[in-house]
């Protein structure tokens, strides 16, 4: 029963806050709006999810390398396609990324390749690579609101009518941040000891932070280019510079693990940024609805990967031989 729980909970918060935005908009509407998307602007955010997907397996494939863990090429696009469409149809948006780490370590993830990478490393590269992605996120997201004017005076004022409560909230943060920082220093904990030594070295390192940086910001780039899909496909007449700015943060809300793919949250968020831009909820809703359809539709190749795993006479069900002395084994090296 308390397997289910989480996921029921994920799932319960999805359809309740789908469904308190649809009781305040104009729900017929937005599905005629919808029903009217352009076919060609839709069939270029699909094509949009291939080179996203390539960008972050390479991306996933340097951390790996970095940390001594073999992943060829075509098992890193094949595990991120499945993982990306996991995390479309599975509640917290971080599940495809769970199975990616336990297919990578436990060898699962690839048939030809011996059970040699130890899990704790396959688990810790992922999540290194998804920490690049979520850094160079913020770093976009704080940038696009400093060059907001419209976003900034919203915010501004916020800050004036909710201004005591967010400071008390971001003093606790930080009281609780410090007591957690001096726990652990008195009392260190073997595997965040590992994960800090791994970071340094597949992301933080001189010699690797400036492609995981860049490698970050092309992915957010495809992101945002989608985004231009979904308005172009609405036939939205609005400037692009007047809503670019606001969907950084849109990704943002998207990163937090409550709901399934980040739906509720990410029409939520556009329900409280559009506002404070002085644009009208509706359209940002619209905008971030067509935007998760998108998503989704671009995932499906993941569903191809799923359905041929689960062939019973697939070859990677086979016992793995293990290699006799002085036979080399394949996949023994990293890339």
């Amino acid at each position: 029963m308390n397997r289910w729980l989480s996921p029921a909970l994920r799932l319960a918060a999805t359809l309740a806050l789908l469904g308190m935005l649809a009781w305040q908009l104009d729900t017929d509407r937005l599905l005629s709006r919808l029903a009217d998307l352009s076919p060609s602007w839709v069939l270029l955010a699909v094509l949009i999810g291939v080179p996203q997907v390539v960008l972050s397996a390479w991306r996933w494939r340097m951390t790996a390398h970095q940390i001594g863990i073999a992943l060829p090429w075509p098992t890193a696009i094949r595990e991120y396609y499945l993982a990306t469409f996991l995390n479309q149809v599975l509640p917290g948006g971080v599940m495809g990324d769970a199975a990616r780490a336990w297919r990578h370590g436990s060898a699962r993830g690839r048939p030809n390749a011996r059970a040699s990478s130890p899990s704790g490393a396959a688990i810790r590269a992922v999540i290194i690579e998804r920490a690049s992605g979520q850094l160079a996120l913020l770093l976009v997201a704080v940038a696009a609101i400093l060059l907001s004017p419209a976003l900034r005076g919203g915010i501004g004022g916020w800050w004036e009518v909710h201004g005591t409560m967010a400071r008390w909230l971001l003093l606790a943060i930080l009281l609780a941040s410090a007591a957690i920082i001096q726990r652990l220093r008195h009392r260190p904990w073997p595997p965040l000891a590992s994960f800090g030594r791994d970071a340094r070295r597949a992301l933080l390192a001189l010699s690797v932070w400036p492609a995981q940086l860049i490698g970050s910001l092309l992915i957010v780039a495809t992101y945002m280019a989608v985004f231009l899909c979904a308005a172009q496909a609405l036939g939205l007449s609005r400037s692009v510079s007047e809503w670019l700015p606001l969907i950084p943060p849109l990704l943002m809300a998207m990163a937090i693990p409550l709901t399934i793919a980040g739906w509720g949250l990410r029409e939520g968020a556009a329900a409280v940024i559009w506002p404070l831009a002085g644009l009208p909820v509706q359209e940002g809703v619209a905008l971030s609805v067509t935007y998760g359809l998108l998503i989704l539709a671009a995932s499906l190749p993941g569903l191809a990967v799923l359905l041929w795993d689960r062939r019973p006479n697939r070859q990677a069900t086979r016992p793995v031989r293990t290699p006799a002395r002085g036979e080399s084994a394949p996949g023994g090296h990293p890339g």
